[in-house]
């Protein structure tokens, strides 16, 4: 495990004491690992996780409907 001195503005502070306090985590090193968790979880590219490609699999082999004018069809104009 690494240590490391950091400072924090008291906003950071405030916020990863919450985090802390919501999640019921030990110390403010278990908060940033939660937040850096959530961060990397959010940042992943959706071509990437296997549920994503599933469904662009399924759309792709469903059967697709030929239309001339979409807007007619839909009732836009």
């Amino acid at each position: 495990m690494v240590q490391a001195l950091i400072n924090l503005d008291d906003s950071t502070n405030t916020v990863i004491n919450v985090v802390k306090a919501k999640y019921g985590l030990k110390d403010k090193g278990q908060a940033i690992q939660f937040i850096v968790n959530k961060f990397v979880e959010d940042e992943k590219e959706p071509e990437l996780r296997p549920e994503f490609v599933q469904k662009i699999r399924a759309m792709e082999s469903q059967k697709s409907i030929p239309v001339a004018d979409f807007g007619k069809r839909y009732n836009m104009k």
